[in-house]
This record gives structure tokens, sequence and C-alpha cells, in this order.
């Protein structure tokens, strides 16, 4: 498979592209929702060097608003999560059947 810019050790940077794809939120926002989902909300020194990582890989942006940076997906974002989500689907259909 080709590899892609989006980490999906844990599925962390997947969850962060999908929650991105529906609302921009800040790592706070993001860690609060990630909690929602998995029970354990991620600590700082998880999820901000993946903010970090898939800004560097032009997947998403960041941008100051007052104290806050605020993050929000890019078109190559979107396209990655979709290529991802699309490799999860084919990878439970798998297991599934």
């Amino acid at each position: 498979m080709k590899k892609t810019g989006c980490d999906m050790r844990g599925m962390l940077s997947f969850q962060i592209l999908s929650m991105l794809k529906k609302n921009d939120l800040c790592g706070e926002e993001l860690a609060k929702k990630i909690e929602k989902y998995r029970g354990k909300k991620p600590v700082a020194s998880t999820i901000y060097p993946a903010l970090k990582r898939l800004s560097k890989a032009g997947l998403i942006i960041g941008k100051r608003k007052g104290k806050r940076k605020v993050y929000s997906i890019t078109k190559r974002g979107l396209s990655e999560e979709k290529r991802a989500l699309e490799y999860f689907e084919r990878l439970y259909a798998e297991i599934k059947n």
C-alpha cells in the first residue's frame, strides 16, 4: 500500500482528520471529542505531536485565535482521510468475512 502522510498508529491521526472534516477544532476540543469515543482523554504529549505531524505533512493547518490554535483540514487532508477510510473499510470487510 502506498505510504500516506496520515500516520495510522493507534488510529489517532485518522480520528483527528475525521473530526476536523466536520468542524475546525483546537487541541483541547479534539482531546475531549476523542475521550467520548475512546473513554480516555489523550494527554497533551500524545495529541500535540500528532497535530504537529499532520500539519507538517500538509494535512491540517493551525491558525491562532486568541490564546488557542484552531486546526482545520486541508484538501490534501480530506483526500488522505478518504483514502484511509477506504483502506479501513476494506480491511474490516476482509476480517468480517
